[in-house]
């Protein structure tokens, strides 16, 4: 299957809403270690394409948390989000593995976003389960909201974090 082109106008759009979908996210982040993968394809792909994502909290889970990303990953990550979220015609999921809460009896929660139409939409904890299966021994977690609304002042959906080099 060939893909129509999509316009520079487009991709910047989708440049920009792949931002806010991980500043949304990791605004959202507990202290600790967290692992963000993407999966993006298309009808007729053998393979989807993947990005992994390593995102460390420091702090106690207040808006002063520091949040640490290698910058080379982050733009690997935030690219192929951009072009899942350009071209409608592709698919993917997008799940977030982060330490369990103690009392949840496994070492992972999962949480994912389903990719279709140029939209990230949350997963059920249901879905998610169906969408993971048995790749992360985890408990699953219904996810929250990632992408920006009209109604958010373009400043306020930025978490007030400081980013590092890990």
């Amino acid at each position: 299957m060939k893909l129509k082109p999509v316009s520079l106008d487009v991709f910047a759009e989708a440049r920009d809403e792949a931002h806010v979908v991980l500043a949304n996210l990791m605004g959202r982040l507990a202290p600790g270690e967290h692992m963000v993968r993407l999966g993006v394809g298309m009808d007729g792909q053998e393979r989807p394409l993947s990005a992994t994502l390593s995102v460390t909290v420091e702090g106690d889970g207040g808006p002063d948390d520091l949040v640490g990303v290698e910058p080379k990953h982050f733009d690997n990550f935030a690219f192929l989000l951009a072009c899942g979220l350009a071209q409608t015609l592709c698919w993917g999921v997008m799940y977030l593995r982060s330490p369990a809460a103690e009392q949840a009896g496994a070492a992972y929660a999962i949480r994912a976003w389903d990719l279709t139409w140029g939209t990230l939409s949350e997963c059920s904890a249901a879905r998610a389960a169906e969408l993971i299966g048995d790749r992360e021994p985890a408990v699953f977690a219904d996810a929250f909201g990632v992408h920006s609304s009209a109604e958010e002042d373009d400043e306020a959906i930025y978490p007030p974090v400081a980013y590092r080099v890990l």
